[in-house]
């Protein structure tokens, strides 16, 4: 199985619009489990179509239950607060603090095309909306306040990760 490279921020393909999963089977289950090596040997706990230069709407992820995947996710429910550290694989080394939902369901399609719904607090609500957030162009960054967005790009420039935006 190929272990696909990681595409980082500012990678213009962590901003496309992805487009929905339509064919379902082998292929995907194929990919699927690339992706799945490819986000184990990161290390990773999730992994979005867009972060290896796809942009479809599909993700993997393992939050320590077994993997699972998504596509064509979608939100239906969040609830609470919770204020913890997140970091992601499309900006390596960076982490940093704030809120999100502290619960979060979605709903979607597995491997064969069947309906899957999956939902969780913490980490896996952290983690649901993570993934499908890259799946709108949304990464991190996004989700900061605009003061510590400020601060993460100017760091980002400074140490060259950002390719110079």
């Amino acid at each position: 199985m190929p272990i696909y490279p990681i595409r980082v921020f500012p990678d213009p393909v962590l901003r496309a619009a992805t487009t929905p999963i339509t064919e379902f089977g082998s292929q995907l289950a194929r990919l699927v489990e690339d992706m799945l090596e490819t986000m184990y040997e990161a290390p990773g706990v999730g992994l979005a179509g867009p972060q290896i230069g796809i942009s479809k709407q599909l993700f993997v992820a393992d939050v320590g239950d077994g993997p699972f995947m998504m596509a064509n996710p979608e939100i239906v429910e969040t609830s609470g607060k919770w204020k913890f550290e997140e970091g992601c694989l499309s900006v390596p080394g960076r982490w940093w603090e704030f809120n999100r939902p502290a619960f979060a369901r979605a709903r979607g399609f597995d491997v064969d095309g069947k309906p899957v719904e999956y939902a969780g607090d913490e980490l896996m609500g952290r983690l649901i909306q993570h993934e499908i957030d890259h799946l709108h162009g949304t990464i991190i960054i996004d989700r900061l306040p605009k003061r510590l967005r400020k601060e993460a790009l100017k760091e980002l420039r400074e140490t060259g990760l950002s390719g110079g935006f």
